[in-house]
């Protein structure tokens, strides 16, 4: 029998890169039970290409989304979990872009890819197709993030220059609920911002693909799912009240909008928690 493995690296994209890319992990988990991981909604447009076999992955979770498989995937901002169907391994490489990312790489806003999953050589072409080939045929996790950086700085330079930029009013308040965890009132936001709240919320969603609010809940939600996640986690209430919930209720609520499963049910199902 296959002996139980879990290795994750993570890197930081080249300096060049950061205002585009948050992040690069490298995975490989081997010897697990097969099951379905829930790839839960965060602030980054996730970017998966798969070292190994195809990615079986659905849009969402126990709702009867059918699996379609992807040798890599891209997906803009979510509002609801991914369903990562297994079998005990995964191997690839994960890269988180920030929304400035979208229009820097893809040559699109981010609006374009929220809610949707799109083959990576939808959206870079041969570009993709070479990242493959570089990211498969490397040996060694120091020698991907060194392909990634390459070949995502050669897609920024070819694709950079035809998108307008993000408003810049639009990446302040993006910036600014981040840095809140998304313990931010969007109407005091838009007030700071010299905006009404209205005119914010439409020029955030025509951007972002989702309205300010629904973005914050998802920032506090991902901070819940951190916190949840850690090898060591605080009960329920406690990371209710440090994620900025008003209570464990309000926490449950979210919890099952965004995974499709409650606290309890997510960790009993969430075989990858046990890689942690």
């Amino acid at each position: 029998m296959e002996d139980h493995t879990a290795t994750g690296i993570g890197a930081r994209p080249a300096p060049a890169l950061r205002q585009y890319v948050d992040s690069y992990v490298g995975f490989d988990l081997r010897g697990l039970p097969a099951g379905v991981h829930c790839g839960p909604p965060g602030r980054a447009l996730t970017a998966v290409i798969s070292l190994s076999d195809p990615l079986e992955v659905a849009a969402g979770v126990d709702d009867g989304s059918p699996a379609t498989p992807f040798s890599s995937v891209a997906g803009g901002l979510m509002c609801r979990s991914v369903a990562i169907h297994h079998d005990g391994r995964q191997q690839g490489v994960q890269v988180a872009l920030t929304p400035l990312g979208a229009r820097a790489i893809y040559g699109m806003p981010a609006a374009e890819l929220a809610h949707r999953l799109v083959p990576l050589d939808e959206l870079l072409g041969a570009l993709a197709v070479e990242l493959v080939d570089r990211l498969r045929s490397a040996t060694t996790w120091a020698a991907r993030f060194t392909a990634l950086d390459e070949l995502l700085l050669r897609a920024v330079g070819r694709g950079g220059h035809r998108m307008p930029r993000q408003p810049p009013e639009v990446t302040e308040a993006w910036r600014r609920l981040v840095t809140a965890r998304g313990c931010v009132q969007v109407g005091a936001l838009a007030a700071e911002l010299g905006w009404s709240r209205r005119y914010l919320t439409e020029r955030f969603r025509g951007e972002m693909g989702l309205a300010p609010k629904t973005f914050a809940r998802v920032l506090r939600f991902e901070r819940a799912h951190e916190l949840a996640a850690a090898q060591d986690p605080l009960p329920w209430g406690d990371v209710a009240t440090v994620s900025g919930y008003a209570d464990q209720a309000h926490l449950v609520r979210d919890w099952r909008e965004f995974t499709g499963r409650s606290p309890t049910a997510w960790r009993r199902s969430e075989v990858l928690l046990e890689t942690g």
